[in-house]
């Protein structure tokens, strides 16, 4: 089902820890269609690595009696003189590159993120070698330069310090260059790019209680192990995670290429309740698209690093959802048992329509989850935050269970994350191109009655499916709404007959905010995946 929850707050949010001080309440619920009830993703015997490899199954031994104790947060000793710096001195703590690990040595190289400014809990980060043997790696301070502002700060570190993160580098272009392709740096969150793609969208390890009114716990990774890769292999990554509400342990194995993929499994133990989990989330930005009621004065058509949620359901149904700056916090979800596969895009990759050549947000990659073990009754949660800047993050998105956690549970999710352009997969239904809207008038022709002067005019192009020609008296255009009214709902080809047209009118009941469904069908069977949408009246 999608549900849409308007909240009260207009105040604008700057980054998803805004969670943390805004009042949450909900004003309306749909649910559209229900699935069937199913197990939670409890732990099973079957699910842990046992003897084939000790040291990941003493880091889940570890998770599991963290969760038991009370919950500490470790800074490492950081003084207080690199936790109080400001950006521009953080910037001047360069790290050389001549120092990464295994420079020289492996295809892979490691370079590290000096601890301080908003990075404030270190990280330890030990290396698994040949004879599976783990070493930790200690800080040292001789890895950086510490230029003009930041030259006194070599100072106040030790060796007992840890590292805020770390970075990946291979050759993904050429064998001359190696190439940053994943980033594990703050909280839980990391980055990954392919070898087209620049960073954009963040992966996270977990959320927890995002859009709640109690606020928003963000885990942290504390340490890390990096097993040495053998040429031409994926590298493996284990960790370890901490948060007031759980501890788990991680295993990431992880291929750089045209798109990086990354196998993930996820062991977590709960210390306390937990209302709503989040697994596999995103983070994101959008600030305004081509589907944006109101104008940016901007030279820039769009900006955003991400333009909408794809997901494919247990029964096929592929619904695309496209992605918005709304007016007042929004959260919608869409539940199912058991999805095949769902992900946050950036399906505009043309220049053309972004004309920004420092962003470059026609390079950003989008991220799809293809679900392994763990993913039965839940819902995928969109969250929409109202921003003003493109330099802050205003979309989250992630699984969560329909059961809620409870302190003592034992949880085990696996699934592949990988990097994606436009499209995770090729369809033969006629998938969303673009999607616009606009006055249900020309200007200047406004009607008399100014309740009427609310309806919109939707459009919706749609690439042709395979095989099809269009045909007026067997293919049909299907429009759903709820809390609005829809009419003159028409579907003819543009473009040359390389796309079809989806149009119509809608209008609020009462400035209320509508939820719509739209797809195509020919002779009863539909050959389109599900346009869905949510807007707010300006």
């Amino acid at each position: 089902m999608y549900t849409t929850v308007n909240k009260g707050s207009k105040k604008s949010m700057i980054s998803t820890a805004s969670f943390r001080r805004v009042a949450i309440f909900a004003t309306s619920l749909l649910a559209l269609f229900a699935t069937p009830m199913a197990a939670a993703a409890t732990m099973s015997e079957a699910d842990l690595p046992g003897e084939s490899s000790p040291i990941l199954q003493s880091i889940i031994d570890s998770a599991k009696q963290s969760a038991q104790e009370s919950y500490t947060e470790n800074d490492h000793g950081l003084a207080d003189a690199l936790k109080d710096i400001d950006y521009q001195t953080y910037r001047a703590i360069r790290f050389q590159p001549e120092k990464s690990l295994w420079h020289g040595e492996n295809d892979y190289e490691v370079q590290f993120f000096h601890p301080g400014f908003l990075y404030q809990l270190p990280v330890t980060v030990n290396v698994i070698d040949a004879d599976n043997n783990a070493t930790k790696v200690p800080f040292d301070k001789t890895r950086f330069s510490y230029d003009d502002k930041a030259a006194p700060l070599a100072q106040h570190t030790t060796d007992d310090l840890g590292y805020a993160g770390f970075r990946v580098h291979y050759p993904i272009k050429n064998e001359e260059y190696k190439d940053e392709f994943a980033v594990f740096l703050g909280a839980s969150y990391f980055r990954l790019v392919g070898k087209n793609q620049v960073y954009g969208i963040s992966a996270r390890g977990l959320a927890i209680d995002t859009a709640l009114s109690k606020g928003e716990e963000f885990p942290h990774f504390t340490e890390f192990w990096l097993i040495e890769p053998r040429e031409g292999q994926p590298i493996t990554i284990y960790a370890r995670l901490e948060s007031p509400s759980m501890a788990g342990a991680y295993k990431f194995v992880i291929e750089p290429g045209i798109d990086t993929k990354v196998d993930v499994n996820t062991w977590l133990f709960a210390r306390d309740d937990v209302n709503k989990l989040g697994i596999a989330p995103f983070t994101s930005m959008f600030l305004y698209g081509e589907n944006s009621e109101k104008r940016h004065d901007d030279y820039r058509p769009e900006v955003h690093d991400s333009d909408g949620v794809l997901m494919v359901t247990h029964a096929g149904e592929q619904i695309w959802r496209p992605l918005t700056n709304p007016s007042r916090l929004q959260v919608t979800s869409l539940s199912d048992s058991n999805p095949e596969g769902f992900g946050m895009l950036q399906r505009d990759g043309e220049w053309d329509n972004y004309l920004d050549a420092e962003a470059n947000y026609h390079l950003r990659p989008g991220l799809w989850v293809t679900p392994e073990k763990g993913f039965e009754e839940g819902r995928l949660e969109v969250v929409e935050i109202p921003t003003s800047s493109e330099i802050h993050d205003n979309i989250v998105a992630f699984w969560t269970p329909q059961k809620p956690v409870v302190a003592g549970d034992a949880l085990y999710f696996a699934y592949e994350l990988s990097t994606v352009e436009q499209n995770p997969f090729v369809s033969e239904l006629a998938s969303v191109v673009r999607t616009r809207q606009g006055s249900a008038v020309l200007p200047g022709d406004e009607f008399e009655d100014e309740s009427l002067n609310a309806t919109r005019q939707f459009n919706i192009d749609f690439s042709v499916p395979a095989g099809a020609e269009f045909n007026p008296k067997n293919t049909k255009l299907t429009v759903q709404s709820t809390r609005g009214s829809i009419a003159q709902a028409r579907l003819y080809p543009v473009a040359d007959g390389q796309e079809w047209r989806a149009t119509f009118l809608v209008t609020p009941e009462e400035q209320k905010t509508v939820d719509m469904r739209a797809y195509i069908e020919h002779d009863g069977k539909r050959i389109s995946e599900v346009w869905n949408y949510v807007y707010q009246p300006q």
